[in-house]
């Protein structure tokens, strides 16, 4: 691999851009396509949830397993295996007939995209081992990540204006098309050259203690712990996590390695990809149906409202090898999380008629600090882990990106639900199913309002728009909480390591800083600092 020329790298880099752009997308540009779902599948409002955070609790489920894959199998081969998975999944979400069938299609593209995300960021440790150039490289892979998924909504505005809602599946096949060309022809095969075997209990355990546990955590947002399957499904999933972990520990060649949370850097890194998306996720997806379904836009002028988002995602994933080489990851890390939690926390202020400069100004500022969190995160992650299990290590900073896209939409959603369902004021004479029609969510209330009178419509509308910001109010104020206790987490974490920032000079193969106030403890991972 470093026989490569400088040319190779970049276009294969520019191959991997692509990749990694086309599964970010698929996460959040189906958010302008809710109302449309609503209408045209009728799910309910769990369904409503689950089409859009099915796709995330199995990416993320999977992504550890997939990562550990890659290196025993080929990052190459197995990108373009799940390039072509993709495409198949896609058609079938283009096409479903009805909610049970989205949900099941897009769990499909769940278990593609795992196939994906970590060999990109795995195959970029590969092409470039000179730190400096794998700084810049993991800066544009940041920015095209954090890009994709900011875009998502911009590209299904237009798709939407002018087709129907499965047209923003249909978008991936000609993007994967060339991805499967080029890919076989530019990118290296690299995978660990003693990999050993690939433990099939690790896998379900992992698989099932994220969706148990996150399961748990979604329904006990929206319905409450009364139900009896969420103390189940926490218990078993809590439980799953913890023998997974044992089993780890105890395997010569593990799924994943967890000594490697020894390193603060790397757990301050996963730790706060997990929180900044969940903010993130969750402010696009109830913003999303704010602007067309209380301010009335288009699913292109919604899409173009939020596009300071993408915007400011490509500057922040683009600048951020000169902010950690000018002011240290300690100090970037910390001040984008707070910046991120400002952005979101003025989202509890806002109202139906607020002025759009604030929620551009809002997008702006959240959307560039996310790019620097993620793309930071991510170097760090790499920097923290040894080359040959680069695709394990990129798969948990990848399992952080889409657990905190699916948790974003399930808390944020779920607060958002239970405080409208508790506060939608239906007018007296209604229809009770049309009643209870309106309480399942925004959308249904307004495809229920179009076959009322207008008596009763008009009172309907009012109520359920005012509800519904009054939940994004609330959620936005949890979600800059959430950051805030993130930016405190990583300063603590990050205290008195000389650890390493984007850009610096490291190793071809450990990663670690030259130099001998940054040598590694290979038995603890724990960077030994002067005193």
């Amino acid at each position: 691999m470093n026989t490569l020329t400088a040319r190779q790298r970049w276009t294969g880099l520019a191959v991997l851009v692509l990749a990694v752009t086309v599964v970010a997308l698929d996460a959040t540009v189906l958010s302008l396509a809710i109302p449309s779902i609503s209408e045209t599948l009728r799910p309910s409002g769990t369904q409503l949830l689950w089409i859009g955070d099915s796709y995330s609790f199995v990416l993320a489920g999977l992504l550890v397993s997939m990562g550990a894959l890659s290196d025993r199998i080929g990052r190459k081969k197995l990108l373009l295996a799940g390039s072509a998975a993709f495409g198949a999944a896609s058609l079938l979400a283009a096409y479903a007939p009805s909610a049970g069938w989205l949900i099941l299609a897009r769990a499909l593209l769940g278990v593609a995209g795992a196939t994906i995300m970590p060999s990109t960021l795995s195959l970029i440790r590969g092409l470039f081992p000179d730190g400096r150039e794998r700084a810049t490289a993991i800066g544009i892979w940041g920015a095209a990540a954090t890009a994709g998924a900011a875009l998502g909504p911009v590209v299904g505005g237009v798709l939407l204006e002018h087709f129907w809602w499965g047209s923003v599946f249909l978008m991936n096949i000609p993007v994967l098309i060339l991805l499967l060309v080029f890919g076989a022809w530019l990118l290296p095969e690299s995978k660990d050259p003693k990999p050993g075997r690939w433990d099939v209990l690790s896998v379900v355990l992992s698989m099932a203690g994220v969706i148990g546990a996150v399961y748990a955590v979604k329904e006990a947002a929206a319905h409450g712990v009364d139900r009896w399957d969420v103390p189940v499904a926490f218990v078993l999933g809590t439980a799953a996590l913890f023998v997974f972990v044992r089993r780890q520990l105890r395997l010569e060649t593990p799924l994943l390695d967890v000594r490697l949370f020894r390193d603060r850097r790397f757990t301050a890194a996963v730790s706060a990809s997990l929180i900044s998306l969940i903010g993130l996720s969750g402010v696009i997806f109830v913003v999303s149906q704010y602007l067309q379904l209380v301010r009335g836009y288009q699913p292109l002028q919604a899409g173009l409202a939020e596009l300071p988002a993408f915007a400011g995602s490509v500057v922040g994933g683009l600048l951020t090898a000169l902010i950690a080489r000018r002011y240290g990851a300690r100090k970037a890390l910390t001040a984008c999380l707070l910046a991120m939690g400002l952005g979101v926390g003025a989202l509890g202020w806002l109202e139906q008629d607020t002025t759009y400069l604030l929620l551009a100004a809002s997008f702006l500022l959240v959307g560039t600090a996310e790019g620097v969190v993620y793309t930071l995160g991510a170097d760090l992650v790499l920097n923290a882990a040894p080359a040959d299990k680069a695709g394990a290590a990129s798969a948990v900073s990848e399992t952080a990106y889409e657990l905190g896209t699916a948790l974003g939409i399930a808390l944020v959603g779920s607060v958002v639900g239970s405080i409208y369902a508790n506060g939608l004021a239906v007018p007296a004479g209604t229809d009770p199913a049309a009643a209870a029609r309106a309480g399942e969510s925004l959308g249904s209330a307004v495809e229920t309002a179009q076959g009322l009178s207008p008596e009763l419509a008009q009172p309907l509308l009012a109520s359920a728009r005012e509800t519904f910001v009054h939940g994004m109010n609330n959620a936005g104020l949890l979600a800059a909480a959430l950051l805030v206790g993130a930016a405190v987490m990583a300063w603590r974490l990050l205290r008195g390591l000389s650890e390493p920032t984007a850009g610096a000079e490291t190793g071809p193969e450990t990663g670690a800083e030259t130099g001998p106030e940054n040598t590694v403890d290979a038995s603890t991972a724990q960077p030994r600092v002067k005193a």
